[in-house]
């Protein structure tokens, strides 16, 4: 039989404390956690808690055909570049031939790369986007003996 109050190391745990503060904004909470390490509070005692998660994609452009047999060449000559110079290192010949030829197989291969996901994608994802866990708002939790002290500490900063 297992205890249910053991923790295995390494697992994630929710965070524990009292709330402290709350936060529109992790900076705003970074913001906080730093005026209490300036006034010498114990910082090993707070969390910041990230509530209300939402993952945020962000859509940065189209996506055309130019844009991704150009960013396959330009990836692939970046990798054959960089092979061929690791080659012309163990190469007692020109230096320069292998990584000429690495930069053109490299652009060869990236192009494929590229295209070949590109086409059977069919348009179904014609656009680039970058993505982000955001919270709606940010809690400074802290250990229950030293809570009352930062909430003060805390509150001496909003004025």
């Amino acid at each position: 039989m297992t205890n249910p109050m053991r923790q295995t190391p390494g697992l994630p745990t929710p965070p524990k404390g009292w709330p402290v503060g709350s936060y529109d904004t992790y900076e705003q909470a970074q913001r906080a956690v730093d005026h209490l390490s300036d006034n010498h509070f114990h910082v090993e005692n707070l969390t910041i808690v990230g509530v209300d998660l939402m993952q945020v994609e962000r859509v940065l452009g189209r996506l055309t055909w130019g844009k991704v047999i150009g960013g396959g060449i330009v990836s692939g000559a970046w990798l054959g570049l960089f092979l061929g110079a690791l080659i012309s290192f163990f190469s007692s010949d020109n230096p320069w031939v292998p990584i000429v030829y690495g930069v053109i197989a490299g652009m060869v291969f990236g192009l494929i790369s590229a295209a070949i996901p590109y086409a059977a994608s069919r348009g179904q994802r014609d656009f680039t986007s970058s993505m982000q866990l955001v919270a709606g708002r940010y809690d400074v939790l802290c250990d229950p003996k030293t809570a009352e002290q930062a909430r003060d500490m805390l509150a001496r900063l909003a004025i």
